[in-house]
């Protein structure tokens, strides 16, 4: 038997709805992506991604299902470098609410890299 949970208001215990209401909208993960960023450039799994494109090397776009309010989110950046030497990961919001640009950098060459295992979070309002 499946069950539903219908509410008109979320409160928390003390009876105020801003901090239940809060933790559900603003405080939650609203795009994660994990991908291969070497060769065949795929995802691996993600969450609210709607594609992955390979701008070059080291430098994808990842196109979210469902757009961020504004370009004021907050994003946490990964990736794995088969030499050991990577030392620059980031992401550029720069205005893009509807995507997320990561680029990863080799630290000794200075150079942009393909990595095998690329990953980022976003946590801000969707739209």
């Amino acid at each position: 038997m499946a069950s539903e949970l219908r509410v008109n208001t979320l409160k928390d215990a003390s009876g105020n709805n801003s901090v239940a209401t809060s933790v559900v909208f603003g405080g939650t993960t609203k795009v994660w992506h994990n991908f291969d960023g070497q060769s065949t450039v795929a995802t691996r799994d993600s969450y609210n991604v709607s594609g992955l494109t390979d701008n070059g090397t080291g430098d994808y776009t990842s196109a979210f299902t469902n757009n961020m309010v504004n370009d004021d989110y907050s994003s946490a950046v990964g990736a794995d470098s088969d030499s050991g030497h990577l030392g620059l990961i980031y992401g550029d919001t720069n205005t893009l609410t509807g995507s997320f640009r990561s680029y990863v950098i080799e630290v000794y060459s200075s150079t942009a890299t393909d990595s095998d295992v690329v990953v980022f979070q976003s946590v801000g309002d969707l739209a």
